[in-house]
């Protein structure tokens, strides 16, 4: 599934859009994270600590919805629903690094002890938001 064309300006490293991820806790309520966030053109990813509430969850149950939000214009936004496709260890130092020059302009400092996962997410619906 393709992104829409008329959002792409937010999938772009220079406009450092948050996205808001929303897992599902295993009493069913649901948790929402504001994340940094980059993609390859297809799916989303996210980078986090082994052990956090969404690593638990996207883990246990892979469905997830999303909001990107326009940093310029907070009516404008693009939500989506999907799943995740996977997770892995290799190279999560390396991509939260990454994204953190694209948010802060600046390396990031892993804590001592602390795992960091990339999930990869494929979106399966959007819904778009302008005003």
């Amino acid at each position: 599934m393709s992104f829409p064309g008329k959002f792409l300006d937010l999938l772009k490293d220079d406009t450092k859009a948050f996205l808001y991820l929303a897992t599902t806790l295993s009493d069913g309520s649901p948790q929402v994270t504001p994340v940094w966030f980059n993609t390859d053109g297809e799916d989303i990813l996210i980078n986090t600590a082994e052990g956090r509430a969404k690593d638990r969850n996207m883990k246990a149950r892979p469905k997830v919805a999303m909001t990107i939000q326009d940093p310029k214009n907070p009516y404008r936004y693009l939500g989506l629903r999907g799943e995740v496709v996977s997770h892995t260890r290799e190279g999560a130092d390396e991509h939260i690094n990454a994204l953190s020059y694209k948010y802060k302009g600046t390396a990031y400092t892993i804590p001592p002890g602390q795992k960091r996962i990339v999930f990869r997410i494929r979106p399966t619906h959007f819904d778009e938001h302008s005003s």
